[in-house]
C-alpha cells in the first residue's frame, strides 16, 4: 500500500543547473552542472568527489550505453575541467538523458533526479555482484538543504533520500527497489558557529522530511509519472 505525498513543485533557489551538450563516440550527449560556489559540504556515494567533505559544484554526465571505460574518474574529472569548474567537485555518470531530468522542492529543500529505469531490480538478489563495468540504468539523486547538518544527518540524508526514491519508483508502478549504478549527493550548507547546525535528517525529522518529499516528486518527475 502506497502513501499519498502531495505534489511539490520546482522553485529553485538552491539548486540551479544547466544543461551542457558535447559530441563524444558519435553522439551527442548532456550533462547537468550545478555550480554551487563555497559554503558547502557535501556527502556522495559519486567515483569522483564521493564521501564527506567541502566541494563546489556538481556534474552529472550522461555517457554512452554500453559505455565500457574503467577509469570513469579522470572522465569525469576531465569533463569537468572541459564545463570550467575548478576545485573539488562531485561528479556522477548515467546513460539516461539528463536533460529530461525531475525538479522538486519542499519547504526549502529541492531535488533534482535524473532516471534511467531500462536496467532495475531489487537490492537484495540472489545474483552475485560484478567487480565489472555494469549495465547502464542508473537512477541519480542531488539535494541540497539550506541548513548545516551534522557528518551523522548527512549520512541520515542519504538514507532518507534512497528510502524516498524507493517509494517513488513503487509509486510509479515499478517493481524494483532501483537500478545497480545508483548514486546520491546531499548537499547542505557549511556550519558556522553561532548557526544551527541541525543533528537529525531522518523522514520524521524537519528536513528529513521536506528532503524525502522533495526526493519523492523529483523521482516520480524524471521516471514520466
Amino acid at each position: 500500500m502506497s502513501v499519498a505525498v502531495p505534489p511539490s513543485r520546482p522553485a529553485p533557489a538552491l539548486l540551479p543547473v544547466r544543461v551542457l551538450s558535447r559530441a563524444e563516440d558519435g553522439e551527442r550527449l548532456h550533462a547537468l552542472l550545478w555550480r554551487a560556489g563555497s559554503g558547502w559540504r557535501m556527502v556522495s556515494s559519486a567515483v569522483l568527489g564521493g564521501g564527506i567533505g567541502e566541494r563546489h559544484w556538481v556534474l552529472n554526465a550522461q555517457v554512452s550505453h554500453g559505455y565500457r571505460r574503467t577509469d570513469p574518474d579522470r572522465h569525469l574529472a576531465a569533463l569537468a575541467e572541459a564545463a570550467g569548474v575548478r576545485g573539488p567537485g562531485v561528479g556522477l555518470m548515467t546513460a539516461a538523458d539528463v536533460s529530461r531530468f525531475g525538479r522538486a522542492c519542499d519547504g526549502g529543500a529541492e531535488a533534482v533526479v535524473t532516471a534511467g529505469l531500462g536496467v532495475r531490480g531489487w537490492a537484495a538478489s540472489p545474483a552475485e555482484g560484478t567487480a565489472g563495468p555494469q549495465p547502464a540504468g542508473t537512477v541519480n539523486t542531488v539535494v541540497a538543504l539550506p541548513v548545516a547538518l551534522t557528518d551523522a544527518a548527512l549520512v541520515n540524508a542519504v538514507a532518507t533520500a534512497t528510502e524516498a526514491k524507493v517509494q517513488a519508483l513503487l509509486d510509479a508502478g515499478y517493481d524494483c527497489s532501483g537500478t545497480p549504478t545508483d548514486a546520491v549527493c546531499i548537499a547542505a550548507r557549511t556550519p558556522h558557529a553561532g548557526e544551527e547546525t541541525h543533528a537529525f535528517a531522518g523522514p520524521r525529522s524537519r528536513w528529513g522530511a521536506r528532503l524525502a518529499r522533495a526526493v519523492h516528486a523529483a523521482v516520480r518527475d524524471a521516471a514520466g509519472s
